[in-house]
């Protein structure tokens, strides 16, 4: 067992390193939605998917989707098992997220079909192009447009570089009026499942290499902006400043300490992103303009929180003299795996003579989207120091092995017939 696990793990491993050298930027991996490198990695994936054995199109919105017919003549011809992830990256990133799951699919895919030749139910391998929202202040857009719910309001959103994300899918060859044809119908996914990289430490901790992910976390950002008045930075008193800067760490660390206080929920607060103006040495800042994102396993302590912090925002600006206003600029609820897979993935590590972790997901995935269509279950990967979105990001030859290993379990034993029944 261990010794075919190391295989697929190294076979893995090359094909993530290959796909890793496709970047915008020399020296550090960024790969962004609807660009040149993105054109470029969905053409490779698109191959490997070919090669496997795979049928291979693309939608409306570049997702590459490599698809594996059922067997003649079964009862479950309409019913396809969805796997998928992600080959964006966010700016500066690790090779592994996103992309493994992806390859994972691919590789779980080929040892079905050397092993069945089919399934009695289709499979389809997605790889989605905008799961991290690194160009467009948006984030899932391929996993919506599959599940059908794609806003076209989204289409007027710019890019970082200026873009309308319509203009973006023209130059990208792709038709903006075509996005409703990436639906899948009501009744033909019988399930999604996504294989990732935890992207934390428990699974280390726990001395374990795989898991079980219980629920995917709400998350809120928001845009804040913060108005104050420059001023020569030697000659204006303390007391007398409306600084901008001063209010907004003030802000900051009233946001941690709301999330800190929440810690049961899983909550976690982040500010990732900020500018300042004018931005001089011996300015007084003043207007700030910075990103919050709020995390947690509960929807309604996540809203409840976020009502709380904006009234401290506020107080915070009042009493410093400033002005402030908040944007919500992206929202989604949190999503509970379903207990089948959840079931199913567990018997497939034991299969692998591991012990099924069960945990639950802070980050958001492309699993979120698909839920609005079917049942959806996610297999977590460890990986080296809970370490991601980072070039230091790290999992280990033998745990994909594994992983790919699980996830061929898994699809040998899946029943879209008892996924019918429940649902």
């Amino acid at each position: 067992m261990i010794e075919r696990a190391m295989a697929l793990g190294r076979e893995a491993e090359g094909m993530i390193r290959t796909l890793a050298m496709i970047s915008a930027e020399d020296g550090r991996l960024t790969r962004l939605y609807l660009t040149p490198e993105h054109r470029q990695a969905a053409d490779l994936v698109a191959r490997w998917m070919t090669e496997t054995g795979l049928e291979v199109s693309e939608d409306a919105l570049g997702t590459v989707r490599g698809r594996l017919a059922p067997s003649s003549g079964t009862r479950n011809a309409v019913q396809r098992l969805l796997i998928g992830s992600h080959i964006d990256t966010v700016i500066d990133a690790g090779a592994y997220d996103g992309t493994f799951g992806v390859i994972a699919g691919i590789l779980a895919t080929r040892e079905i079909i050397r092993k069945h030749g089919a399934m009695p139910f289709g499979i389809d391998v997605l790889a989605f192009g905008d799961e991290e929202g690194s160009r467009f202040v948006t984030t899932l857009l391929g996993s919506e447009a599959v599940a059908g719910h794609f806003d076209p309001a989204a289409l007027q959103i710019e890019s970082s570089d200026g873009i309308k994300l319509a203009d973006a899918l023209r130059l990208y060859c792709k038709d903006p009026d075509a996005i409703p044809s990436a639906a899948y119908e009501p009744g033909e996914a019988a399930a999604y499942v996504e294989v990732h990289i935890e992207q934390g430490p428990v699974l280390e901790e726990a001395g374990e290499g795989l898991g079980v992910v219980t629920a995917i976390a709400s998350q809120i950002r928001y845009s804040v902006t913060v108005v104050g008045e420059a001023g020569h930075a030697g000659t204006v008193p303390m007391a007398l400043r409306q600084d901008a800067f001063s209010a907004c760490a003030e802000m900051a660390l009233a946001l941690e300490r709301l999330a800190r206080s929440h810690a049961d929920d899983f909550m976690v607060g982040t500010i990732g992103k900020l500018s300042l103006s004018p931005g001089a040495s011996n300015v007084i800042p003043s207007r700030i303009v910075f990103t919050v994102d709020l995390r947690s396993q509960s929807d309604a302590r996540r809203m409840e929180a976020m009502s709380a912090l904006r009234a401290e925002f506020l107080a915070i600006a009042e009493r410093r003299g400033v002005s402030t206003w908040i944007e919500q600029t992206y929202e989604a609820k949190a999503e509970p795996c379903d207990p089948a897979l959840q079931a199913g993935f567990a018997a497939a590590i034991a299969a692998q003579g591991g012990k099924a972790i069960h945990l639950p997901s802070g980050a958001g995935h492309d699993a979120q989207s698909l839920a609005a269509l079917c049942p959806i279950g996610m297999l977590f990967v460890r990986c080296r120091g809970g370490i991601s979105h980072n070039p230091a990001e790290f999992t280990s030859i033998r745990d994909m092995g594994l992983a790919v290993m699980a996830l061929i379990d898994f699809i040998e034993k899946f029943d879209p017939l008892q996924e019918a029944a429940k649902n």
